[in-house]
């Protein structure tokens, strides 16, 4: 991967985040009017998801090539901002809770229901769908980290086996995340698909002018409406209901067409801009450091903040004081979490190594 375009691609996901950040924080008792460009939540995480599946590729073709290296960095990449954000999320909630209960539609009961299928990630599996309290944006961690694990099986397991197992991890989890596994795996073609890294420059502008148009045509025309209302009148609105945040699968899949589109383009493009982003490269890497902890504690960060402000909704005095209060609790908590995973990797690594031979004694 090209520095220019490595720059480019922390630059969208902090900005992916942000805009999840702006969605859920759009809410009438924190601020009357609706913020600007409060209607990309959604579309946000489909541009993560392909962003997920091209970083994964790429690690596993330069960096973690043994199962073992592959499951410690998952496993402490998830874990490390995972487990914090829960225990974070009930802290919040029941202190927010208590100083303006009107913030909170969000449900606080079932603890051992709501936190074992948060540890385990299973939230989403088939017709279920578990809110981890006020941690609405928990849900696509759920999705990724089977993304992960079925990517895992079909990268180290042998070929006889692998697309079995795959398979039947998939079928096991159920049909919402089977229908936006391919967005993921969208982000794997894109690294893997050798030819496009050879794209002629003309034809990356193109394509670049193309995918900007296709995006604004795709939220003008407000495509995922259109899509979902339609779907929703083919199945009806019980099992649309039922699919959750899967049930735009169909505006999604358009969506994550324009976005491979555009980061084929950008990966070519970035070289002519690169003195560009050389020059907010350290800004842009320290934001997307935290990118994570951003978009696992964002909710119930700002409910708590604007539960002990408690501020006036009219202006923007309440949601900019808020949030500047959210930023800055994560850089903080981000030090204990992302900042730390690389102990745990590396735990994780020894102890993933001397698996077999503990398991080849205990038989």
């Amino acid at each position: 991967m090209n520095r220019p375009f490595s720059i480019y691609l922390d630059a969208v996901r902090f900005i992916a985040a942000f805009l999840v950040y702006v969605y859920h924080s759009n809410q009438r008792d924190i601020v009357a009017d609706v913020l600007p460009a409060s209607n990309f939540g959604h579309s946000s995480v489909i541009v993560f998801f392909v962003l997920s599946g091209f970083v994964i590729a790429y690690i596993t073709d330069t960096k973690e090539r043994s199962w073992e290296t592959y499951t410690a960095s998952r496993i402490s990449r998830v874990y490390s901002v995972a487990v914090p954000a829960l225990v974070l999320t009930i802290l919040l909630d029941s202190i927010g809770r208590q100083l303006y209960p009107a913030l909170y539609g969000y449900p606080f009961d079932q603890f051992v229901v709501r936190l074992a299928s948060s540890l385990f990630m299973l939230n989403e599996v088939w017709f279920v769908s578990i809110t981890t309290f006020s941690n609405v944006p928990y849900w696509s961690i759920c999705y990724e980290l089977w993304y992960y694990v079925v990517f895992g099986l079909l990268t180290f397991l042998p070929r006889k086996v692998a697309w079995w197992t795959a398979g039947g991890l998939l079928l096991l989890m159920g049909p919402k995340l089977a229908i936006l596994a391919p967005i993921w795996g969208a982000g794997v073609l894109l690294y893997r698909w050798r030819a496009l890294q050879a794209l002629p420059m003309i034809w990356a502008v193109v394509l670049l002018l193309l995918s900007v148009l296709g995006f604004l045509v795709f939220f003008v025309a407000a495509i995922e409406t259109i899509t979902t209302t339609w779907l929703k009148s083919l199945i009806g609105a019980n099992w649309h209901t039922q699919l959750t945040f899967s049930k735009f699968f169909l505006s999604d899949y358009l969506l994550a067409t324009l976005v491979f589109a555009h980061f084929v383009a950008m990966r070519r493009v970035a070289v002519l801009i690169s003195p560009l982003l050389m020059v907010i490269e350290r800004p842009v890497r320290f934001l997307a450091a935290y990118t994570f902890t951003l978009y696992l504690l964002h909710q119930p960060l700002f409910l708590f903040w604007a539960a002990v402000i408690r501020g006036d909704p009219k202006g923007y005095a309440y949601w900019l004081s808020t949030t500047v209060l959210v930023m800055l609790s994560v850089v903080a908590v981000g030090h204990f979490t992302e900042d730390k995973r690389h102990q745990l990797r590396k735990w994780l690594e020894v102890n993933l190594a001397g698996l077999p031979s503990f398991l080849q004694r205990a038989a």
